[in-house]
């Protein structure tokens, strides 16, 4: 019961691992607001999972839908303790020269602009009660530049520096924030994309780091390093970027 009576949002939370997040937190004690833009599978989740746990259907990259998830943590529960920033896109593997307007929007509204939108409504209300614990599910492509295109690299670098920028605001008044550079893990956020667009020539480009990949991690993998990030275990990490990723970015 490591996060016994603590109040947490999910986001992502119908699928992968923002669906292993819920579980876990639920399993270690917390009650949890889980949402995602599916509504139907955010249900089907919420009901399998049990417990302490509320789902809520809202679109991360909409301002008013991102802070309502805060607002139903509070109104539901009472308060809330933790915040994790898991839904995300991919792009097409595009390079600079090639993304389109649409792409760039898409994926760094709810890469970037969903974790903004949350963590501006939730850390006063943190702030407010003493603290808490933000986790941004970030990406290898966030410290890198050869595992994804230019929007989703450039998203994931920017959840990084904001991540670092809160944690150091917010250091001396009790709260933390902090991400996890994810490798590759099994889950389903190519379906977010048309596969029959990918930048093949890119693709190519990017083929042989990929290749130095040494091994797919599993959902769960990521939620254990959430929950000890989200628990007091952790009290004494802040504004770091760690990595989960079998030793890709070693090679």
């Amino acid at each position: 019961m490591r996060l016994k009576d603590k109040v947490a949002v999910v986001t992502g939370a119908a699928s992968g691992m923002g669906l292993a997040i819920a579980k876990l937190f639920v399993a270690e004690g917390a009650k949890v607001v889980a949402a995602d833009w599916h509504g139907e599978a955010i249900a089907a989740a919420v009901a399998e999972i049990g417990g302490s746990i509320v789902a809520l259907t809202a679109d991360v990259s909409k301002q008013a839908e991102a802070e309502a998830m805060v607002d139903k943590a509070v109104s539901e529960f009472g308060r809330i303790d933790i915040l994790v920033n898991n839904a995300g896109v991919m792009d097409l593997f595009q390079s600079v020269a090639d993304v389109s307007n649409d792409t760039w929007r898409r994926v760094l509204s709810v890469n970037l602009d969903g974790p903004m939108f949350a963590m501006r409504r939730v850390v006063p209300l943190m702030l407010a009660q003493g603290g808490g614990s933000i986790v941004n599910v970030s990406s290898v492509a966030g410290v890198g530049g050869g595992s994804a295109g230019a929007a989703y690299t450039s998203s994931k670098h920017a959840l990084n520096g904001l991540t670092k920028s809160t944690a150091f605001q917010h250091a001396k008044q009790g709260l933390r924030c902090n991400a996890i550079a994810s490798g590759g893990v099994t889950t389903n956020i190519m379906q977010s994309v048309d596969a029959t667009k990918l930048d093949q020539a890119a693709l190519g480009r990017i083929g042989p780091y990929h290749g130095a990949n040494p091994g797919m991690l599993e959902p769960i993998d990521i939620a254990n390093l959430v929950l000890f990030l989200a628990s007091d275990e952790s009290r004494y990490i802040n504004g770091a970027i760690i990595p989960a990723d079998m030793g890709w970015r070693a090679a």
